[in-house]
């Protein structure tokens, strides 16, 4: 048997979609994504949202509309993948890594307060795995020091804990359609807000900074448009946008799924005495990844390779990898947990398609390669 990493949800409603698009006249940025934006909105219950090309470039964004610059300090996790803190190097910041909690993987608030200087302007917390940080704590000590929030939520779209929803305590929060996310354009992202004169400036910036798309100067007849903010080019297109819209009337379906499959995943490994990230109490989670915690983590890498089963690691520690050692000098010690956790940490298959033989494969497999050891 082999089991994938990952398998995709895109089905043959979805691809009519995208046809449709395919046969129409505007295949970037026009009439479908809007209706993206205004559904995902009331899924989230945002008052706007962004989409764009990526969760990376939904994270760029917020830090310029939110005006963090050169000399500023954005407080984040090294516990993430890379676009979390190279979007604050991109708009010329610092990023300022707290350790995590070794129970979750996420941020660990309680280390925020003693992060702070007089040059830190927000803080961005990363939803890891699909299970929420402490965000009413967190909002807490952002309210106390004036500073921005933005969630990234890449990993998050169906979360809640304590009766919270994902972005509703911040002032932008970042999502991701790539490949393996709980819905897919391939690549894609968008940004939430409550915020009016934020979601107008995004829609620019966006967008090279101008104020007219192509699709509303076909539509409303000939006009001349203009640029007053400097912008990227970092819209989606409405083939993408096509194809998120079935997805997003699926995501309650597709989330029981996985829900089930990971209990099963708990039930048996709790019981052979594997350890696994935990969904933290009154947190609902969005089922993103599955994660073990293991010793000699690339010797069962390669074993389970052996027999066919495909997995993946999430995350190293940002602070050991090459570029970030060298630019910050930092050191292993610096934050004990994050890279911990980050040497012993495997993604193990959980998607909806996953059949049920093919799950205990994966566990009867892990089971018996940990106990060679």
């Amino acid at each position: 048997m082999k089991v994938d990493f990952y398998k995709h949800n895109i089905d043959k409603s979805d691809i009519k979609e995208a046809k449709k698009v395919l046969e129409s006249i505007f295949l970037t940025n026009a009439d479908v994504t809007k209706e993206f934006e205004k559904r995902f909105s009331k899924y989230l219950n945002s008052k706007y949202c962004v989409a764009v090309s990526s969760c990376t470039a939904a994270l760029h964004l917020s830090l310029l509309a939110l005006g963090v610059k050169e000399g500023d300090e954005v407080i984040t996790t090294p516990m993430s993948f890379v676009a979390t803190s190279n979007a604050i190097l991109h708009v010329g910041a610092k990023p300022v890594f707290i350790d995590i909690e070794p129970e979750t993987g996420n941020m660990d608030v309680s280390l925020i307060e003693k992060a702070i200087t007089n040059k830190t302007k927000a803080i961005i917390p990363v939803h890891l795995f699909g299970n929420m940080c402490d965000m009413i704590s967190l909002k807490k000590i952002a309210d106390k020091h004036n500073l921005k929030i933005i969630e990234d939520a890449a990993h998050c779209i169906e979360g809640k804990r304590d009766n919270i929803k994902v972005g509703e305590l911040s002032d932008l929060t970042c999502f991701s359609f790539y490949a393996t996310k709980n819905i897919t354009s391939g690549e894609g992202g968008a940004i939430s807000t409550n915020n009016k004169e934020l979601a107008k400036l995004l829609y620019k910036l966006r967008l090279h900074g101008i104020n007219k798309d192509a699709a509303s100067r076909y539509t409303k007849g000939f006009q001349h448009w203009d640029m007053d903010v400097l912008g990227w080019k970092y819209n989606i297109s409405d083939i993408q946008s096509s194809l998120l819209l079935g997805q997003l009337e699926k995501i309650k379906l597709r989330l029981e799924k996985r829900e089930k499959l990971a209990l099963y995943y708990e039930k048996k490994l709790k019981n052979a005495g594997i350890k696994f990230i935990e969904v933290p109490t009154g947190c609902v989670s969005a089922r993103h990844l599955f994660v073990i915690i293991v010793e000699n983590r690339d010797k069962v890498i390669a074993k389970l390779k052996d027999v066919n089963i495909q997995v993946a690691v999430n995350y190293r520690s940002i602070h050991n990898l090459s570029y970030y050692k060298k630019s910050y000098d930092f050191k292993e010690e610096e934050f004990p947990l994050s890279n911990d956790l980050g040497n012993k940490v495997i993604s193990i298959p959980l998607y909806p398609k996953l059949k049920k033989k093919e799950a205990k494969y994966v566990v009867k497999n892990l089971i018996d390669i940990l106990d060679e050891k």
